[in-house]
């Protein structure tokens, strides 16, 4: 699996919200500046995300986007697949019941790219945003002795 253009922006943008968890919601332009994602582009993926209820905006003077759940409740896998849609190793249909395979080898592979999907779901989902906050922010670095 490839995660796609967009799938990386949504994850860098939500990211840079939970970088900065200030009251007043983020501009889309603040975000875009912070990431160095085009701001058009990003509009769109914002609005897919807040679809998914992944964000919420306000409009007006002082808006912008919030994150609508805590970080560690949000995980790239949500991200992805809120962009994306589902997460799979590649659109080959489900393996076939009781044997009944149309092809040789057919249902065998299609199992194993089902179980290849289910993994990088899993493992996608094992990140949340506060996982990569914690990431980004490195280890503490010790201050100066007076």
């Amino acid at each position: 699996m490839k995660v796609s253009t967009r799938g990386d922006y949504a994850c860098r943008a939500l990211l840079s919200l939970a970088l900065h968890p200030e009251v007043q919601p983020t501009s889309v332009r603040d975000i875009a500046e912070r990431t160095g994602l085009p701001q058009p582009y990003l509009e769109q993926i914002l609005l897919a995300l807040k679809g998914a209820g992944l964000v919420r905006s306000k409009r007006g003077v002082g808006g912008g986007y919030v994150l609508a759940r805590s970080p560690e409740e949000i995980t790239l896998g949500q991200i992805v697949s809120a962009v994306d849609g589902p997460i799979v190793a590649g659109d080959f249909g489900r393996p076939h019941e009781n044997g009944a395979c149309d092809h040789e080898g057919q249902c065998v592979l299609l199992d194993v790219w089902a179980g290849v999907g289910e993994h990088m779901r899993r493992h996608l989902d094992s990140f949340t945003l506060a996982t990569m906050v914690r990431r980004a922010r490195g280890p503490a670095v010790p201050s100066a002795a007076p």
